[in-house]
């Protein structure tokens, strides 16, 4: 014990051979202190050299003033986009022949905002701004880029507050709805890409064969150059950044279109990205924001300079992209929404999950792709679900988050305005019709808040459906409506879960975890959370779901986002082979086989023998290929 407590202080004296002399009462040897300090010195320069590369960067940013609940402004009348063509109140100094989009809080109809809409010239040099910029861009490393989204990142968890306040003002939602659809999600990708972003875009090792056992095989992920990306109004935030974080993470430049409902907000989002990249000491033409009407969004997905496209909003809308992609064979990722069902197996415990299905429902007002659509539930339970619903549902309060109650501070709400009121009589007409065929009904109609008499809202509705073949079991909603419908056996459970156009994603629940998973593999869609919801985009403790691709089948969509499959469809896989031992062995031409070829008989036998040789079933067969290779090559 003494000799191993001696190695200890003295670790250089106990390696002197000449010596046989060691005092036990000596001190720390002080080679031994001087060489602590040494590492730590150099541990300590080595970590703030990290720090100096890898630490987030402060930037500078404008808060909104619209985003302050005390804020006021006009009261638009009927709001719609154009409503500055009928309110002289709200209309700019128009240039002529321009067009313009109004924006205001769909919560309470006040005016935000008139903007100038791009026209084809103005969209065609966004591009060649982002096609610039990314010519310098794509030679960063991914400690650079990671230092740009970490930045984001602690940016983003310090003014949560904010970006759920300019999320809410500019779609209505509630403070509720934006922490869990806008900030955590959007911190959940960006961790993820900070973590795993790196693994799966560097140089890929492949398996090779025996033929080629010299031969060392690779993927490289290149970008692409500049992508582009088109989304849907029902994020602005998580919708905006998600895809441009991918695309500038995989060394692309990116240019986005959003929709013109929320052009305001999508402006502030995108521009924070953009401070963040000068900040860091980047170009931020690297990101461009597209506002434009659709008529002129041609310009975009026809563009010969754009390299990838990826689509989130309507399947009608999809599909004349898809049309417009064609003309220079541009890849697109379509994500067109859905029908997501929810499978109640028989003797599930109701109050186990009514809270789940209700989030499911109801988050961010219905408008939520994988929201849940449709409960299908036993017949023995359609009762008891039906009435645990309508007790709940009864008691939500739809309502606005951006306006302060008289006595100072926000009233509860529990489910926000809808974007604008277009399709509240198509909703209304299914409602009404699946009514008339013998539905339950609660609710189902607009509301009209006392307070906010120009907010957009639609009552929290629930329908009991008695025929499963009802129109409104088979259209998407994207609205605050629950449907229940019962079933017999789990197979019919299952057809009614796939008796729609679309294959988005699907939940599962039930006692059994092994009949679940069996259901769920039966289920025709992209994505199935088991006795959950929506976990395969969204884990509130961890970011390993995002390394799931997100997407769907049949009228949802195709392509995916998410994960390494989404990372990598934003690049250019390439791939690289050359020799292990350059030195000893490498490709060449056979005799028999070179050009031009001496005997077609004898070059045919040689090849004959070679690929008896390697791919034959039976080593006496390969012997005898091998010896059929050799007297061929001997002629």
């Amino acid at each position: 014990m003494n000799k191993i407590l001696y190695f200890i202080l003295h670790p250089f004296l106990s390696f002197n051979l000449w010596s046989d002399e060691h005092r036990e009462d000596e001190g720390i040897d002080v080679f031994y202190a001087l060489f602590l300090c040494v590492v730590a010195g150099i541990w300590l320069v080595v970590q703030r050299e990290r720090r100096s590369k890898n630490s987030p960067i402060p930037f500078h940013f404008s808060t909104p003033k619209e985003a302050d609940p005390t804020w006021s402004s006009v009261k638009i009348e009927g709001p719609t986009l154009e409503s500055h063509l009928e309110d002289g109140n709200i209309r700019p100094m128009m240039l002529p022949d321009r067009r313009y989009i109004t924006c205001f809080d769909p919560s309470n109809g006040l005016h935000i905002s008139t903007i100038l809409a791009d026209n084809e010239a103005e969209i065609a040099a966004k591009i060649q701004k982002a096609l610039t910029a990314q010519k310098e861009w794509m030679y960063t490393d991914f400690v650079q880029r990671r230092r740009v989204i970490r930045s984001l990142k602690k940016w983003m968890v310090e003014n949560q507050n904010l970006c759920a306040r300019v999320a809410c003002r500019d779609t209505g939602k509630t403070l509720i709805d934006a922490a869990l659809g806008e900030i955590l999600v959007t911190c959940c990708k960006m961790e993820w890409l900070i973590d795993h972003g790196e693994e799966a875009l560097r140089p890929e090792s492949r398996k090779s064969n025996f033929i080629q056992f010299y031969k060392k095989s690779e993927v490289h992920y290149d970008p692409l150059g500049v992508v582009a990306a088109i989304v849907s109004w029902n994020y602005p935030l998580h919708n905006a950044w998600s895809p441009i974080l991918a695309s500038i993470f995989a060394g692309n430049g990116v240019v986005l279109k959003c929709s013109e409902n929320v052009i305001w907000s999508t402006s502030w989002f995108v521009n924070i990205i953009k401070n963040s990249l000068e900040a860091c000491g980047h170009d931020p033409e690297l990101v461009q924001l597209i506002c434009c009407w659709p008529e002129q969004a041609a310009a975009l997905t026809k563009s010969p300079y754009i390299k990838h496209i990826t689509f989130i909003g309507s399947e009608t809308v999809g599909r004349q992209i898809a049309i417009d992609a064609t003309e220079h064979l541009t890849p697109v990722t379509l994500e067109l929404g859905g029908k997501d069902p929810a499978v109640i197996l028989p003797n599930t415990n109701l109050k186990q999950w009514i809270s789940t299905w209700m989030r499911g429902i109801f988050q961010n007002s219905g408008q939520n792709c994988i929201g849940i659509e449709k409960l299908i539930v036993h017949v023995d339970q359609y009762d008891d679900l039906y009435d645990m619903l309508k007790e709940r549902i009864e008691k939500l309060r739809c309502g606005s988050v951006t306006l302060p109650s008289d006595q100072g501070y926000l009233s509860p709400v529990d489910v926000g305005a809808m974007i604008s009121d277009n399709r509240f009589d198509a909703l209304e007409a299914l409602i009404k019709q699946a009514e008339e065929d013998g539905a339950k009904i609660v609710n189902g109609e607009r509301y009209h808040h006392v307070y906010h008499d120009q907010g957009t809202y639609f009552l929290p509705t629930l329908v009991g459906l008695t025929k499963n073949s009802a129109a409104i079991a088979q259209q998407e909603l994207f609205a605050p409506i629950a449907l229940v419908m019962g079933y017999e056996t789990v197979e019919e459970a299952v057809d009614l879960a796939n008796g729609t156009r679309y294959g988005l994603g699907a939940s599962v629940f039930g006692p059994d975890q092994k009949q679940c998973l069996e259901v769920a593999e039966a289920l025709d869609c992209g994505m199935v959370a088991v006795n959950d919801f929506a976990v395969f985009y969204v884990n509130e403790v961890s970011s390993i779901v995002q390394d799931l691709p997100f997407g769907g089948t049949k009228a949802s969509g195709y392509g995916r986002f998410g994960g390494p499959e989404g990372l990598r469809s934003l690049t250019n896989p390439k791939v690289i082979v050359y020799d292990w031992w350059p030195g000893l062995i490498q490709t060449s031409i056979p005799k028999v086989l070179d050009y031009p070829i001496r005997s077609l008989g004898t070059s045919f036998e040689f090849t004959s023998g070679l690929i008896q040789f390697f791919y034959a079933d039976t080593w006496r067969a390969r012997i005898q290929g091998l010896i059929t290779l050799i007297q061929a090559q001997r002629k």
